[in-house]
């Protein structure tokens, strides 16, 4: 792929395989008129961390390379996911905070067969076995993974050949790693009675990598005009075949970027979205996502936190202020006679609060008082969002439902300083 001009961020372990394709893409810059530079991933799990952080900065600084270090925190979400899902978590975060065109994986042939054993013996779909994929767009990016058809010994032996130094992680050998026991015992004792197991494991997994293009295809047929951002269209699943349907559900939830749920969830997914009843309340957790039906769509939604009834937050002409119950930032921006009167917030101290129940506002100069309640149905609000949006108050006055309606005697004229919050 053309790469001349471009910014190619390589993630730098310090491990022989990190440091062969940064040997090679060093070699290779030059010629190939691209910028190079590392990233180093400091876990701090390792005695070691420091070590190999300050390995990889001197390293680079020999190749004249920029190396970037990032520190992250494993603690927070180690008891949540796993030691090795929480470090991949915000590995993956660290690589999405730099600014480049393509970043360098040094996965290989070795890595590709332990992945689809692993996912294999995880009970992994079409999509789960096909394995890492050699160039995948990620965002604004493309994610390269150059070194996916060599074996961890041809790597060795470049290694040996040109004379490079590497760091070994004393992890890598404790086989309570899933992935390292299936390194070290599994693969050992299959490649003794097949020794081209590595290759053909390898092969397999572009066979399922495939499969799961064409079921993405077939998916993609399925789903015209039902998938919009992060909701489908139920009767669009429900004009299909089972098989059919969980396969453009599968497709809906991978779009979105959502891991693949367990296949009972997916079948209870299925079978909820499709069979409840019009008025049922449909709601299927799986990992920290949710699935929800409203007014003949099915929405994939984060799982939200729990949060206090009792939350009051003061406005003190912020730009902005971060609202729990819906994990977002609330961005207050000046305007001229558009949104709510700044000189009527003014007159009293405001607040932003979460909904009591009984609450009511006039939407419009020559309207009715409208209940909340009445007014959520009228403006077809989700359920699972009324009890989680802001109320703004100007001391004991409902201003506004934030997203929602102002009321009336708030609304800004056209020659006065306003307010709009989003």
């Amino acid at each position: 792929m053309p790469c001349a001009g471009k910014h190619i961020l390589l993630g730098l372990s310090g491990g022989i395989d990190s440091v062969v394709l940064l040997h090679l893409l060093a070699t290779l810059a030059p010629r190939l008129e691209f910028q190079l530079s590392a990233l180093h991933v400091h876990h701090g799990i390792s005695p070691h961390a420091d070590d190999w952080a300050q390995f990889c900065l001197d390293l680079c600084a020999g190749y004249n390379i920029v190396c970037k270090v990032a520190h992250v925190d494993i603690q927070p979400l180690r008891e949540r996911l796993g030691i090795e899902a929480a470090a991949r978590q915000l590995r993956h975060a660290a690589f999405a905070a730099q600014d480049c065109a393509f970043i360098a994986l040094a996965h290989h042939a070795d890595d590709q067969a332990e992945t689809l054993l692993l996912q294999l013996l995880r009970g992994a779909g079409v999509r789960g076995a096909s394995g890492m994929p050699a160039a995948r767009q990620q965002g604004s990016r493309i994610v390269i993974r150059p070194l996916l058809n060599v074996s961890r010994a041809e790597l060795l032996g470049y290694a040996q050949h040109h004379a490079l130094r590497w760091v070994e992680d004393e992890s890598n050998r404790d086989e309570s790693y899933p992935r390292n026991f299936v390194r070290h015992r599994v693969l050992g004792l299959l490649q003794e009675k097949f020794p081209a197991c590595r290759e053909t494991l390898a092969r397999s997994a572009q066979h399922f990598a495939e499969a799961a293009e064409l079921l993405d295809e077939l998916a993609a047929r399925d789903a015209v005009d039902a998938i919009d951002r992060e909701t489908l269209a139920v009767d669009a699943l429900s004009r299909l075949s089972v098989s059919r349907a969980k396969n453009m559900l599968r497709y809906f939830l991978h779009q979105c970027g959502a891991p693949m749920p367990q296949d009972k969830q997916l079948e209870q997914m299925l079978r909820q979205l499709c069979s409840a009843r019009t008025d049922a309340a449909v709601c299927v957790q799986f990992g920290n996502w949710q699935v929800r039906r409203f007014q003949g769509r099915g929405h994939l939604l984060p799982l939200l936190p729990s949060f206090d009834p009792a939350l009051c937050l003061l406005w003190q002409e912020e730009e902005a202020l971060f609202w729990s119950p819906l994990q977002k930032e609330l961005r207050f921006s000046r305007h001229q006679g558009e949104g709510i009167s700044l000189r009527k917030l003014q007159s009293a101290r405001v607040t932003l609060r979460l909904r009591c129940g009984g609450e009511s506002l006039r939407p419009h100069p020559h309207a009715a008082r409208r209940t909340l309640k009445h007014l959520f149905q009228e403006l077809h609000v989700p359920p699972w969002q009324r009890e989680r949006l802001p109320l703004l108050y100007c001391g004991e006055k409902l201003v506004c439902v934030v997203g929602v309606a102002i009321a009336a005697e708030f609304q800004a004229h056209a020659d006065e300083q306003s307010v709009m919050v989003a």
